[in-house]
């Protein structure tokens, strides 16, 4: 399948402009972005763009923080793998866990190795967030053993094959809304040897069970947090264990609150570059 690249240069660049022009064109058929200051890169297939729609909704956001202006470039199928090999490189957290393509060879042994080969889809460890989310599973190894676990907003699926590489009990459970990133996920599950420990599903929040998981991942974005939060707790067994980021270092504050009100106690917090996550818990005593 052959792509648009629409590369939106915003001025003055910061990530949560950056986050304001994903909010507005994502409803298009957009499948991936690349931040790469000042600009904003988004991928949409090439059946699927209509650049009338992309001037409407970067004309409607009107914003006086900041400008837009933007560029195509076709991208032929062919040229996408390569593009993302020649800047894909192996990731390790805290020298336990390595976040790797198939092409990278002769790498230090660590724990952990999760293969990922670069797709149209989130997730190969490069960004902050997923980074933090390995950082706090890779401290909670030991708990991690025979909990039923849930990726939700799975992307390529890095934190629920982490999640079975760690002896989660399976199925680990994962979820993207995605049918992209669905398809990578259970690629990659295949790749790590880990597709029988897992259940790929395409869809929402609505697909939680009430009272199912001990530890719930979730990597996607502030407003969708917030807004999902309650469904989150009540999926989540007496003493189960939050884990959310996809958000900036101000917005913690905004989903304590949130949690808070949901029943869920914070534990902590970890940021890196301006990106964080946090850490909360379910009180054995919680009545829902």
């Amino acid at each position: 399948m052959d792509y648009i690249e629409v590369s939106v240069r915003i001025d003055p660049f910061k990530e949560e402009f950056a986050d304001i022009v994903i909010a507005e064109i994502e409803e298009l058929g957009f499948e991936s972005y690349l931040t790469e200051s000042p600009y904003l890169k988004a991928y949409i297939p090439q059946n699927l763009f209509h650049e009338p729609n992309l001037k409407t909704k970067l004309w409607a956001i009107g914003c006086e923080l900041f400008k837009v202006e933007y560029t195509l470039n076709y991208i032929k199928e062919q040229n996408w793998n390569a593009v993302w090999e020649s800047a894909f490189e192996p990731v390790v957290v805290k020298n336990r866990c390595t976040v790797k393509a198939s092409f990278h060879k002769g790498l230090p042994r660590t724990k952990y190795t999760i293969k990922i080969d670069p797709k149209m889809a989130f997730g190969t460890g490069h960004h902050q967030t997923t980074s933090l989310m390995i950082e706090m599973m890779l401290e909670m190894e030991k708990e991690i053993k025979g909990l039923q676990v849930l990726d939700m907003g799975c992307g390529t699926g890095i934190l629920s094959i982490l999640a079975a590489k760690m002896k989660a009990e399976p199925p680990v459970h994962a979820i993207d809304i995605d049918q992209t990133a669905v398809y990578s996920a259970l690629e990659n599950n295949y790749k790590n040897k880990v597709a029988e420990k897992i259940k790929t599903l395409c869809g929402d929040a609505s697909l939680l069970q009430k009272g199912k998981y001990d530890l719930i991942l979730a990597n996607i974005n502030r407003n969708i947090l917030l807004e999902d939060m309650s469904t989150y707790v009540r999926s989540l067994r007496p003493g189960g264990i939050l884990i959310v980021s996809g958000f900036y270092e101000e917005d913690i504050i905004m989903l304590r609150t949130q949690a808070t009100k949901c029943g869920l106690t914070y534990l902590c917090h970890k940021t890196k570059e301006n990106w964080a996550a946090v850490k909360f818990l379910l009180d054995v005593t919680e009545d829902r």
